[in-house]
């Protein structure tokens, strides 16, 4: 790997989601032949004691306390925003002004005009060579981006259904402090944005299409929770749960999902299409497993076949272990950091793109307008989403 030239990251945020990209940046460059190696340059929080904390055990060589800061270093050349959602637009805004690559955690923004705005500072920065992605690292599932693979080649005929949930039950106990995430200010949404937005990616990513219109319900089932430190209770204004149906551009009905109150579902995400000639099923909990009925098979025989995704051949196996030696969900981000780092030294786009993010955030917003005026169906404005780079 010696005499590649390096990419100097800054991250903003060392909490759950930079522990997880820490793991990834130290790990790609050990696990894939990349064009160009990342360099853990600089981490960013505003806490300076645990920042420098974080740094030491994650593994970055500086700290700074301000992301203005951390932008303007001559040694960082990408921006990774595991920040809460209010901070997406700023710093990614301001990263691409400066020429820095921008990777931002889903979902891209808290509204659809923030995401806007991001677009708009992504597409501008292409020119001087810069470029943006949001991390939607569901997708770097081997399994999932194997499903891709076999919608595309036309598996599963003309898609019918898809039906999508994600369910998790760490908002159970009504004592349980309250969290930015559980403050529109910060988060947008509760666990539209923090669990919907996964499956509403999967969907576009996995058919190829875009949800048109939606119809949904959601619940705030515990309005007030204890501040950290137990000195009073804070306002929850998010939701807690949502459930919506919608249709896809080309005539596919959907189901989706999402709650962070499903008694005893840790991380339960599942996804099923049916299609005029097969079906296709994942279930997180079995991550390196993919279900596949299709429908050419002989009557007397014909089921959903369980395909172990560990084979060589497999979407981004090439990097691992030998077959039936399965992958986990830190894996995803990995395979996430070789895709942004490859794009990158390819000087391509990299996917999904700012514009999937968007695609994605006008679902969000359709959802929320309609769970609001209580009547039904709401249109997701029309945008475009790029399409994926084979494996």
């Amino acid at each position: 790997m010696s005499g590649q030239r390096s990419v100097g990251v800054g991250m903003v945020g060392y909490a759950f989601m930079g522990r997880a990209h820490s793991q990834a940046w130290r790990t790609v460059g050990r696990a894939f032949d990349l064009p160009v190696q990342p360099r853990l340059a600089a981490i960013c929080g505003r806490n300076e004691a645990a920042t420098r904390a974080a740094a030491d055990r994650l593994g970055w060589a500086a700290v700074e306390t301000d992301w203005r800061a951390l932008i303007a270093r001559d040694d960082v050349q990408l921006i990774d925003i595991s920040a809460p959602g209010d901070l997406h637009g700023p710093i990614a805004i301001a990263a691409l002004r400066a020429g820095k690559h921008v990777l931002c955690e889903k979902p891209l923004a808290n509204t659809v005009a923030e995401a806007e705005a991001m677009v708009a500072a992504a597409d501008a920065a292409v020119p001087s060579g810069a470029w943006a992605m949001v991390g939607f690292n569901y997708r770097r599932i081997p399994a999932l981006a194997l499903a891709r693979q076999l919608v595309a080649d036309g598996r599963l005929g003309t898609l019918r259904h898809v039906r999508a949930v994600y369910l998790q039950d760490w908002l159970v106990d009504p004592d349980a402090p309250i969290t930015w995430r559980m403050q529109a200010e910060h988060a947008g949404s509760g666990a539209l944005g923090d669990l919907g937005a996964h499956i509403v990616d999967l969907a576009h990513y996995l058919t190829g299409d875009v949800i048109t219109g939606v119809s949904a319900v959601s619940a705030t089932f515990t309005g007030k929770r204890p501040l950290p430190g137990g000195s009073g209770t804070g306002q929850v204004t998010v939701d807690d749960a949502v459930v919506f149906t919608a249709r896809l551009g080309g005539g596919a009905l959907a189901s989706f999902e999402a709650t962070r109150y499903a008694a005893g579902r840790k991380n339960g995400l599942r996804i099923e299409l049916n299609g005029s000639a097969g079906s296709l099923a994942f279930d997180l909990e079995r991550l390196n497993e993919l279900e596949f009925f299709d429908r050419t098979d002989p009557a007397d025989s014909a089921g959903f076949r369980r395909i172990l995704v560990t084979e060589p051949g497999h979407p981004y196996l090439s990097g691992w272990w030998p077959p039936g030696h399965t992958l986990g969900w830190e894996h995803t981000f990995t395979h996430q950091a070789r895709d942004l780092l490859t794009a990158i030294a390819a000087g391509t786009q990299p996917e999904p793109s700012f514009t999937d993010g968007l695609a994605v955030q006008r679902v969000l917003d359709a959802v929320q307008r309609s769970a609001a005026s209580g009547s039904g169906w709401a249109a997701v404005e029309a945008g475009g989403v790029s399409r994926e780079r084979s494996e």
